[in-house]
């Protein structure tokens, strides 16, 4: 692995292109590698992964929404991407299929994730990716790599520039993991895949209010809009347009106007050249649909619930955790929405005060059920989530941000003060499903997870016919790449087909 330090140069000298960031992240989608078995294996339990949330998001509104944003534009000769949901030979440009895949994606928030310096989902880089390796017809090597690439790059920007504290959205590292994805999916050149990289960069920066205060759908639409801007930067490129740079380094570019300013450096890691990309196994998928730092505290509910206390004699309840917990989703974020029955979906899944109130009180988690408006007005439930508070603990803090992967912790410990004076403390230092948690999801939990939030959704034999192509990966033609999709009846796809989409 090698450190690339980045920071701004100075005023009137010319940073070569060689030292720049999104060159090294270019050289790096466009340089031969060996392909690790276990990250292919990665990349097909994301696949399944992905297909399983989407399935289950796909009649929520936002998610019908992006649908008809893209009906609109069907390709015309068949050879576009395939819309999630609609039968695979009917195909549409692969930038709207990009947006509208990728929103039924992240809309139930249960997909695969990353955290270090920064956060991220880098199961968002799929949607794109896949959409333009099916309007190119790639093959399912080509695709592999490409998704290789695009989870290095996203991953080694969250290793090494914080977006949060500067109120950046998280989707600014996702655009350039995409661009550079489909650089190494379409075998670009060094050059054209740095143009699309800066490209990609300069559209993705927007703040983090999507994700504060009253949080909306523009929560899942974010990484869609990010794919799809890519996508458009690519194929700007293609055409021989070239882009903003230097976009990290420049004196009025990222670093300096929008993260640490002028003097500050970041330390990017990037593998060297020969290394198989692995990043991807350093990802972990959710088993509960509520934010990352929620999964734990979600199988602490259950495991408080399994204990019996008696809700009314609880006083008190302390979750002592991370920075991130305390302040993104505890009360240390000062949000009176995440306190509000009245809250909407999105805000609820940030508000680990109501996540853990009802993991406790129902000792289970659904998707849809655990986020109803009769669920959130219980009276017991909000009595129970108005005692939680949050504490960022410096124990927490620092295994949060640890070097080591294997140091690292996504967990709480939650001390419960009863009326009588007792305490009772659970405490769990990673979600169960992480890959240091005490039940690793591996394929058979992916394929379990997919055939579990597709019930009442797809046929069982549409879902066996799309396991059956991510166990061949790699040897899949284009053509199959092509049918790497779960059609839905169209009797249960609300909207398939309308007469309004969108503003045409």
């Amino acid at each position: 692995m090698t450190l690339h330090k980045v920071r701004t140069h100075a005023e009137g000298d010319v940073l070569p292109r060689s030292e720049q960031l999104a060159w090294k992240m270019a050289e790096l989608a466009t340089a031969e590698r060996p392909v690790d078995d276990d990250a292919v294996t990665m990349v097909g339990n994301r696949l399944l992964d992905n297909a399983a949330v989407a399935l289950g998001a796909i009649n929520r509104d936002p998610v019908r929404h992006a649908r008809l944003l893209a009906l609109g534009y069907e390709h015309p000769q068949r050879r576009g991407a395939a819309l999630f949901g609609l039968p695979s030979d009917r195909t549409f440009h692969c930038e709207w299929v990009a947006l509208a895949n990728g929103v039924a994606v992240r809309e139930l928030d249960m997909h695969d994730c990353y955290l270090a310096a920064d956060y991220s989902h880098p199961g968002d880089n799929i949607p794109g990716v896949l959409a333009a390796a099916q309007q190119r017809r790639c093959d399912g090597a080509a695709l592999t790599r490409g998704l290789l690439t695009s989870y290095e790059i996203q991953m080694a920007l969250v290793s090494g520039i914080c977006l949060h504290e500067h109120k950046i959205d998280h989707v600014a590292h996702l655009a350039p993991g995409v661009a550079a994805g489909v650089g190494t999916l379409l075998g670009l050149d060094t050059e054209t895949v740095y143009q699309a990289i800066n490209q990609s960069v300069h559209l993705a920066c927007a703040t983090r209010q999507s994700r504060k205060g009253d949080i909306t759908s523009w929560k899942a639409y974010a990484p869609g809009q990010a794919g799809k801007s890519a996508l458009e930067a690519v194929g700007r490129v293609l055409l021989g347009e070239r882009a903003p740079s230097p976009i990290y380094e420049g004196r009025d570019a990222v670093i300096a106007r929008m993260l640490s300013g002028p003097e500050a450096e970041y330390i990017v890691p990037l593998p060297e050249n020969g290394e198989p990309l692995r990043a991807i196994l350093d990802s972990y998928t959710k088993e509960h649909s509520a934010e990352y730092q929620a999964q734990a505290l979600i199988d602490i509910g259950f495991a408080l619930h399994a204990r019996g206390l008696e809700l009314e004699a609880i006083e008190d309840v302390q979750i002592r955790t991370s920075h991130h917990t305390h302040h993104v989703i505890g009360t240390g974020a000062n949000d009176p929405q995440k306190m509000d029955p009245d809250a909407s979906r999105e805000t609820l899944d940030h508000s680990v005060m109501y996540i853990l109130a009802v993991a406790w009180e129902d000792g289970t988690w659904h998707h849809v059920d655990s986020y109803t408006s009769e669920r959130a007005h219980r009276s017991s439930t909000v009595s129970l989530w108005h005692k939680i508070r949050t504490e960022e603990v410096a124990e927490w803090t620092q295994a949060y941000h640890d070097p080591d992967f294997r140091g690292k912790k996504f967990g709480a410990e939650v001390v419960v003060t009863m009326k009588n004076g007792d305490h009772v403390v659970q405490r769990l230092d990673n979600p169960n499903a992480h890959s240091l948690g005490a039940r690793p999801f591996t394929r058979p939990e992916y394929v379990g997870k997919l055939r579990s939030m597709s019930e009442d959704v797809a046929e069982s034999s549409e879902i066996d016919r799309f396991i059956g192509l991510v166990e061949r990966l790699e040897e899949l033609s284009a053509d199959e790449v092509a049918r790497l999709n779960v059609e839905v009846p169209a009797h249960v796809l609300e909207d398939a087909t309308a007469d309004r989409v969108g503003i045409l």
